[in-house]
């Protein structure tokens, strides 16, 4: 927390959605606020920022669409990434197909962050970091083998505990606003049930390579995980192609 926060002052501005915003992202980086962290209530913003409640949830709106804020039922608005004054919103336009061209357009994409974020990671990240990743990889594990595959929130947690740790926080903040594009492949695409299982033991051979400051090592394991995703869904391609012949 900081000693001198900043305080929320009444928006007196024709362009009222984006002085919330500048005004929220001063006050979240004032009092140290992160991803995780909740913000103040709907009421509490419109009663502050003398503006209505209209108002404040279409800029909150705007944020959720960037994949900067996450709304849950009955417990409020939280940061998925970190925020500030002078950023820049930068919208995506994603495909929203399960085929197999738009999976594979978002694994390309996959394939760029993840490799390099894993590089990165083994060059910077600390002991603490690492100690966070490892315990990452030991949640999804057990919730991989207790749920029978079963492991999509574990997983995303251990690849963001990696994306945090590479010292470059757009890398989480571009995963975070394609959240929803990368939860595809955990929902069975082209009727693969068994969709993840091959790329598993790749997650601590790259957890080891991170850990032994291996930034190449760290690159080739993560590019094995996104090679047994491409292989998965070619496989889940091709049977359906079959059935689809006959």
């Amino acid at each position: 927390m900081s000693a001198t926060p900043v305080p929320l002052h009444p928006i007196r501005t024709a362009a009222r959605d984006d002085a919330v915003l500048d005004a929220l992202a001063a006050f979240a980086a004032s009092e140290g606020l992160g991803p995780g962290d909740r913000l103040p209530t709907e009421r509490v913003l419109a009663d502050r920022l003398k503006v209505s409640r209209t108002t404040v949830r279409e800029a909150l709106t705007r944020w959720e669409g960037l994949g900067l804020v996450e709304r849950r039922q009955g417990s409020g608005t939280y940061l998925k990434a970190p925020v500030s004054r002078d950023m820049l919103h930068l919208p995506l336009t994603l495909p929203s197909g399960s085929d197999l061209d738009s999976l594979m357009h978002t694994l390309e994409i996959r394939r760029g962050l993840e490799g390099e974020a894993a590089a990165l990671c083994a060059l910077r990240a600390g002991p603490r970091e690492i100690a966070l990743i490892r315990h990452k990889l030991e949640v999804m594990e057990k919730a991989f083998h207790e749920r029978q595959g079963m492991s999509s929130d574990e997983d995303w947690d251990f690849h963001q505990a990696i994306f945090r740790a590479s010292g470059n926080p757009l890398f989480e903040q571009i995963v975070a606003a394609m959240y929803e594009l990368f939860h595809r492949f955990w929902e069975h695409p082209l009727g693969v049930h068994d969709f993840g299982h091959a790329s598993f033991p790749f997650h601590r051979t790259l957890y080891e390579r991170i850990a032994a400051r291996d930034p190449e090592g760290a690159r080739a394991e993560a590019l094995k995980i996104i090679a047994s995703v491409e292989a998965d869904l070619r496989r889940g391609a091709a049977r359906l192609d079959i059935t689809g012949s006959r």
